[in-house]
């Protein structure tokens, strides 16, 4: 199983960024992806997460109404774009599978950095 995340940067708050998790070796379709974020000096939090396999969505309440999981079939592709940023979404970004609260598989990460 392979993830792989891209799409981190810096941003200004306000801003929006919109990060993706290419999904390989494993049957895309079958098991929830999800996102996490670690900020320095701090535990990893879950973000968010979608059921690939019918496309139910579930957010954390910190992004909820600011920040949309979807995903892209064709592509093996799970995207999350980020809208309205604050400084305290600065974190490291993981995709992750293959459950929403205690995935077995996780990419290496991107880092989304949030300017005041």
């Amino acid at each position: 199983v392979r993830l792989v995340e891209s799409g981190g940067g810096l941003v200004q708050a306000g801003g929006s960024l919109s990060l993706s998790c290419a999904a390989s070796g494993f049957a895309f379709g079958e098991h929830a992806i999800g996102w996490f974020r670690q900020a320095p000096g701090k535990e990893r939090d879950w973000v968010s997460c979608i059921d690939t396999s019918d496309g139910s969505t579930y957010y954390s309440d910190s992004v909820k109404g600011r920040f949309t999981i979807s995903k892209h079939d064709a592509k093996n592709t799970v995207y999350l774009q980020m809208n309205s940023l604050k400084p305290e979404d600065t974190a490291v970004y993981y995709c992750a599978a293959d459950s929403c609260d205690d995935p077995d598989y996780w990419g290496q990460g991107t880092q989304v950095t949030v300017s005041s």
